[in-house]
């Protein structure tokens, strides 16, 4: 769901920030837009990263440390360098065209995405791992994961979080606060995200925690609307940037993790064909949802159908598109193996 929501939300960029946006094409700032996407990116995907630290740990539970790490590199060091190769530049080069006029051959482009000086985005062209920074990071951190836990296994083999008041649980976005300025590049903390994902294996696996965040859901959600209407309002309509809202951004996102935990396990958490559709199908349309997103944003913004009809159209094109070249790409063996298709067991 969380993949899913991806959809919408990178819509929304085309009519978010100030002037020029951040997104590889924009509109203009349409304040619905503005204040949705700034009320999701700051939960969605360290929702993301916890969720990698939960799975982690089922996976070494049947795997060895070894194992594990080959199937790193094939689930995502190899999808990522694929995708950094054969995706990306697809973004840039309507970027290119969008902002700049640029007027030159896609393959001339391809070698204008290595050599461009960048800031990273590559919003206005010019080199950027996109969205697949997610890939990269995750990859990094599940090395520097097993380090970890081999560590804790030899000096610490008896330490586990099975008890912890709820409200201890609240005060763990503190540490992440504290973390987000480690390794911090172009505003994704490696710190930040390595923490997550160590509080989902050895904090969130534990039954007792889960079962916890069930029963204060309800005072999770609150919190959560709370503090994210707040972020929000100051973010967008007051322009505030200071230290404190860096606090507030935490916290609202932690709340927002533990508040998507609670409620998911009390009202999610069942088996059908679609969910284990989509749960197989989630890795791979993550890495194909944008670029196809960005060529269907450059086409629709020319149509004088106003802001609604367009972010719907973009929505609708993009998700049905997505989903065609999942179904194709995992039918052809090869790309399986380059997009990361997950098998599924009969």
């Amino acid at each position: 769901m969380a993949i899913l929501l991806l959809f919408p939300f990178h819509a929304s960029q085309i009519w978010s920030g100030g002037e020029y946006g951040g997104f590889y094409i924009w509109s203009h700032t349409n304040t619905v837009c503005y204040l949705f996407s700034t009320a999701v990116y700051p939960w969605y995907m360290t929702l993301l990263f916890v969720i990698a630290g939960i799975s982690c740990k089922y996976s070494l539970q049947v795997r060895t440390s070894r194992q594990f790490l080959v199937e790193r590199i094939k689930k995502l060091l190899v999808p990522f360098l694929f995708g950094l190769f054969v995706l990306v530049p697809i973004m840039t080069y309507v970027a290119e065209v969008f902002f700049n006029g640029y007027t030159g051959t896609y393959l001339q482009q391809y070698v204008l995405f290595f050599t461009k000086e960048t800031d990273l985005t590559g919003y206005h062209g010019g080199f950027t791992p996109a969205h697949l920074w997610f890939l990269l990071y995750l990859f990094v951190i599940s090395l520097a994961a097993v380090l970890i836990i081999f560590l804790k296994q030899k000096y610490l083999p008896g330490f586990k979080v099975r008890r912890m008041p709820y409200c201890f649980i609240i005060f763990l976005f503190v540490p992440e606060w504290i973390c987000q300025y480690v390794l911090n590049i172009s505003g994704k903390s490696l710190g930040q995200f390595l923490i997550l994902f160590l509080f989902g294996y050895f904090i969130f696996s534990e039954e007792n925690i889960l079962q916890k965040l069930q029963r204060h859901k309800l005072a999770s959600l609150v919190l959560f609307l709370i503090s994210g209407s707040l972020y929000t309002y100051l973010y967008c309509l007051e322009n505030i940037r200071n230290i404190l809202m860096d606090g507030l951004y935490i916290f609202y996102g932690w709340m927002g993790i533990i508040t998507m935990i609670g409620i998911g396990r009390s009202v999610l958490n069942f088996h059908s064909r679609l969910s284990d559709y989509l749960t197989h199908a989630s890795f791979t349309i993550y890495i194909i949802h944008m670029p196809v997103l960005v060529v269907a944003g450059f086409f629709v913004l020319k149509l004088p159908i106003g802001v609604a009809g367009q972010f719907s159209l973009i929505v609708l094109i993009s998700f049905a598109t997505t989903f065609l070249i999942y179904e194709i790409v995992k039918r052809i063996p090869v790309l399986r193996f380059f997009l990361g298709v997950v098998e599924r067991k009969l």
